[in-house]
């Protein structure tokens, strides 16, 4: 017999509809990481976080620091590299959606002016900075030139016994005269 005259099966359309639902899955699926990515890297800028009014004298205060590039090296350190964990991206990713929503949150209801920044500095800076965060750039916690103080601190934070976060010590390092250019920014929108 031939085969000349036999009909190609036909594909019906309930396949036709899977097959296209998965071409089109993938596609979004590529688009949504890519879209992802981007996402993550344009919102990990101190002018993205500066956008939030009540973040302005905060990059202030951090662009006249070592961290926000007054050093010999020029380095830079954004919002993102002290202010989110560092010790997994999904613990990273999750951290910034949290804090990113209770951000937005905060500065349509906080009133920057009357807000107690002394006291809410001294009450959560534990929890705006992480130590996973420090030791990606500062590995060496015992630098040539550190303070007797400062060694004998740091030896005993490296081995376990001081049972401290950087921040303990380290109050404001990141933001410098952080608490009176906040104080200075809106003494000057009250004028």
């Amino acid at each position: 017999m031939s085969s000349k005259g036999a009909p190609k099966p036909k594909i019906s359309t309930a396949k036709k509809m899977w097959m296209l639902g998965v071409v089109f899955g993938v596609v979004c699926a590529v688009l949504l990481v890519l879209a992802s990515g981007f996402m993550v890297e344009s919102t990990n800028t101190d002018v993205f976080c500066a956008k939030c009014h009540v973040m302005e004298p905060f990059r202030t205060s951090w662009q006249a620091s070592v961290h926000g590039g007054k050093n010999p090296q020029g380095f830079t350190a954004q919002c993102v590299d002290c202010h989110l964990p560092h010790e997994g991206f999904v613990n990273y990713l999750v951290t910034k959606a949290i804090t990113g929503t209770n951000d937005v949150i905060q500065n349509f209801t906080i009133d920057g002016k009357s807000f107690d920044w002394a006291a809410n500095a001294e009450e959560n800076r534990h929890e705006f900075t992480f130590d996973s965060a420090c030791h990606r750039c500062h590995n060496n916690l015992t630098p040539p030139g550190i303070s007797k103080g400062g060694l004998t601190a740091h030896r005993a934070y490296l081995r376990g016994d001081a049972n401290k976060m950087c921040t303990e010590c380290h109050m404001h390092v990141g933001h410098k005269d952080m608490l009176k250019t906040v104080k200075d920014f809106y003494a000057a929108e009250n004028n």
